[in-house]
């Protein structure tokens, strides 16, 4: 999924949170049926900020575990070159600190 789009579904999370506490707030100061209607509406609210939510936690994760499955794939194909390139790594953070003193 582009980060477009993940940042949009971020964006509507936040927006149907803030509209929900507006809600929930204005039937706070409501009475009778209008507080009733206003808390229903911002638990509906709030519901779909959930579903929103639990989607982006699935594709967060999916991002993730496709992520570690390219590095696991790539160090198995190459690796020589990973412990070269991490011997390298180790070698320059050492010598950078070993200046810095």
């Amino acid at each position: 999924m582009p980060s477009a789009t993940n940042d949009k579904l971020v964006a509507d999370v936040k927006m149907v949170l803030d509209d929900a506490e507006s809600l929930l707030k204005q039937a706070a100061d409501s009475t009778g049926t209008e507080a009733a209607a206003l808390r229903a509406r911002g638990m509906s609210m709030l519901r779909e900020a959930g579903e929103k939510a639990h989607h982006l936690q699935e594709v967060v994760v999916a991002k993730g575990k496709a992520a570690a499955r390219a590095t696991d794939d790539y160090v198995h194909d190459h690796p020589w070159r990973v412990v070269t390139l991490s011997f390298g790594a180790g070698l320059l953070i050492g010598l950078l600190l070993n200046r810095a003193r």
